[in-house]
């Protein structure tokens, strides 16, 4: 039976669930970049085991802490942490099915305050958070985004938005908002809702491929977003939005002959992880494949799972989820596409975080 990639087909192993009832030494020791103190690792774990973990690569020590998490507050993170993101002095760690946010200390990783996102007894489940202007937005499967203060931590509202929102993006001043349906299975949503951050409204919803998830924007007013289809029509593909007229400006299944799984931007250059176990280089603002496979020294990675840049270095990480089931593996790549150093990670590396210092 083909395997899929948990992080975007993580709604599928919930519907049946549904239906039912869903460190090691480094391999290479290089020099670290001084603006970067190291780069924490969520591993979603798996699903239901409770076994999510947060992996912290050290650039001075050089050394791995295989759950810094769990070292600092002598407690589990949860059931699969979905994302986490550094706003401030603080990261925030979505943990999806504890239907909890984990706000900790950057540098320490030890707990300031959980948020518990449930509707009376019922879990929201939520899966991504993005910040604007001292609010953390936060989408969740029940159909809903959080509007949370940075400085107070509470919840101040919730927009609801499209079915099982996945990932986000603010760009010219709106939130927009990808709606999977990924818990329909056979009927995914094909909506991103536009919400105004001003008023704290969605405005509109924009029709995309079938089933969005991942999602990046650009600074020539570009919002780009990948969906995974339905897994049997409708192929995966991408969708560009005109962030001023929020208009569809072009729809493709592939990027060369390769579907996108997922994305990010940085300046003139988009990274896509791709079906084929390349990461592709895209040219945003010529709107054009600069390189078809950005690793150049034949660097294998079996489960390619997903990516992070620093900015400062040129530096390009990806994580490689192996099996789905054993621990993982984080490949750092220099500005040219050598690899630097590994790391072993905890299970399922779904998410990167750079730590400045």
């Amino acid at each position: 039976m083909k395997q899929f990639k948990l992080k975007s087909l993580l709604s599928a192993i919930a519907i049946l669930s549904v239906l039912a009832s869903c460190q090691k030494d480094n391999k290479v020791i290089v020099n670290p970049p001084a603006a970067t103190s190291g780069v924490y690792v969520l591993n979603q774990g798996n699903f239901n085991a409770n076994n999510s973990t947060l992996s912290f690569y050290d650039y001075a020590t050089k050394s791995t802490t295989s759950d810094m998490f769990s070292a600092a507050n002598g407690t589990k993170l949860g059931d699969t942490g979905n994302d986490a993101k550094i706003y401030g002095s603080k990261m925030y760690i979505v943990v999806n099915v504890s239907s909890t946010v984990e706000v900790v200390n950057v540098k320490t990783a030890k707990s300031i305050k959980q948020i518990k996102l449930f509707n009376g007894a019922v879990a929201r489940q939520p899966r991504y958070v993005v910040f604007n202007k001292n609010k953390a937005y936060i989408s969740s499967y029940d159909g809903t985004v959080a509007v949370m203060d940075t400085t107070t931590l509470a919840i101040e509202k919730y927009i609801t938005v499209g079915r099982n929102p996945e990932q986000m993006v603010v760009s010219n001043g709106k939130l927009y908002v990808a709606n999977s349906g990924g818990l329909s299975f056979g009927n995914p949503d094909k909506t991103v809702s536009v919400i105004d951050l001003n008023t704290l409204t969605e405005t509109k919803k924009i029709e995309v491929i079938a089933n969005p998830s991942s999602m990046a924007a650009d600074s020539y007013g570009n919002v780009y977003v990948l969906s995974n289809g339905d897994y049997a029509t409708i192929l995966p593909g991408i969708t560009i939005i005109d962030n001023t007229t929020d208009a569809v400006k072009t729809q493709s299944p592939t990027l060369g002959s390769a579907h996108a799984n997922s994305i990010l931007v940085d300046g003139d250059f988009a990274y896509f992880l791709m079906s084929d176990k390349k990461v592709l280089v895209y040219n945003v603002k010529t709107q054009t494949v600069a390189k078809a496979s950005f690793i150049t020294d034949g660097t294998v990675i079996t489960t390619p799972y997903s990516i992070a840049y620093d900015s400062t270095t040129g530096e390009v990480f990806v994580t490689d989820a192996k099996d789905y089931a054993s621990n993982g593996e984080l490949f750092a790549f220099d500005k040219d596409g050598k690899k630097e150093y590994s790391i072993t990670t905890g299970i399922n590396p779904g998410a990167i975080v750079l730590v400045n210092k």
